[in-house]
């Protein structure tokens, strides 16, 4: 996807208030941000230790800290979408329909509802339902809790608040796994979807462990399809429903999207000159308009900001805020255990 698809993937949005629309707010700053082949710059040219050091500093001195998480985020939490989970969990799918990841496996075309919901039942459970391997979240958690901050985030897997961080100051861009809206465009609402998730589980032959999680049985005799009558319908129009995720334009922003987008928009407002520390976390290049590009934008627009990044890859940033940015190599845990 070209950057100007992808800039108008995320531009579009029903939410039509534009004095207070944090998430069009921030895309804008994005949009704005003219430093695409100047972005040769690593930051500072200090030791990692330095740099350990400046993120320590940064941390405690801010005024504000607006954390922006990708899915490098909860790849360090321990939520791959390859590998030993992806093995464990969709091994019947990898070899009947030669799906390779979790990921791709979400926009395979399943020949009919009962086995594309049993793919999405495990897609959301393991994804959304249980808890991250590693406590990369609560370690965060532990270091903002007592500060002025706020979270935007492009992952839907709800770590955040299950780490402790306040609803009140998490902005979902890009929808929330636990979560259905009707195929019905006329229906802005969206609808908690645990309870049909977890009958759809039980119905593929899914067990509880002592610990209440959801496993394969050990003959590892599960189905790749549910029942009919699990198949999840909106319950205000019986209609047909879908994940709620920013895939097209058809995304539901409902009102707790909306709230969010105001909060974010006020954080902005409030901090926008201040000492505040864009601190990024594993972010990368999908879609830089919604976190990337406007945290590099706003940095350079307040010599107050500081800009520090955390990442395995996509390590560059604009010359003309260098000395005001860290770059940290490496996965995001470690580099939160050495603080």
């Amino acid at each position: 996807m070209s950057l100007n698809k992808r800039t108008n993937f995320v531009m579009s949005t029903s939410y039509n208030n534009k004095t207070n629309n944090g998430y069009l707010y921030s895309v804008q700053k994005g949009i704005e941000s003219d430093f695409f082949g100047q972005v040769s710059s690593l930051g500072k040219d200090i030791s990692r230790k330095e740099k350990i050091k400046f993120l320590k500093e940064e941390l405690s001195s801010a005024d504000a800290i607006l954390i922006g998480a990708g899915a490098g985020l909860s790849t360090s939490a321990g939520f791959t979408y390859t590998g030993e989970r992806f093995t464990k969990y969709f091994f019947d799918f990898a070899q009947k329909y030669g799906i390779k990841d979790i990921y791709s496996g979400g926009f395979h075309h399943f020949k009919d509802k009962e086995t594309f919901w049993a793919w999405w039942a495990r897609h959301i459970y393991y994804n959304r339902y249980i808890n991250s391997p590693k406590p990369v979240h609560k370690e965060l958690f532990e270091l903002v809790k007592d500060k002025n901050y706020f979270v935007i985030t492009t992952n839907v897997d709800h770590l955040f608040q299950k780490a402790g961080f306040d609803k009140t100051k998490l902005f979902y861009t890009q929808g929330d796994y636990g979560l259905f809206q009707s195929i019905n465009p006329e229906n802005k609402k969206t609808y908690d979807n645990e309870q049909i998730v977890m009958k759809m589980m039980a119905a593929q032959g899914f067990v509880k462990d002592d610990n209440g999680v959801y496993q394969v049985p050990q003959d590892k005799n599960i189905s790749m399809r549910i029942p009919s009558e699990l198949i999840p319908k909106c319950p205000d129009d019986n209609s047909d429903v879908v994940m709620n995720l920013r895939m097209d334009d058809t995304f539901v922003e409902d009102e707790g999207w909306r709230k969010a987008s105001r909060n974010y928009y006020n954080f902005l407002m409030k901090n926008q000159n201040s000492h505040i520390l864009y601190l990024e976390l594993g972010v990368g290049m999908f879609t830089p308009v919604i976190i990337k590009m406007p945290f590099w934008q706003m940095t350079y627009e307040n010599e107050n900001a500081r800009y520090i990044y955390i990442n395995v890859k996509d390590l560059f940033s604009p010359e003309a805020i260098k000395d005001r940015t860290v770059s940290i190599n490496g996965d995001i845990g470690e580099v939160l255990k050495e603080l």
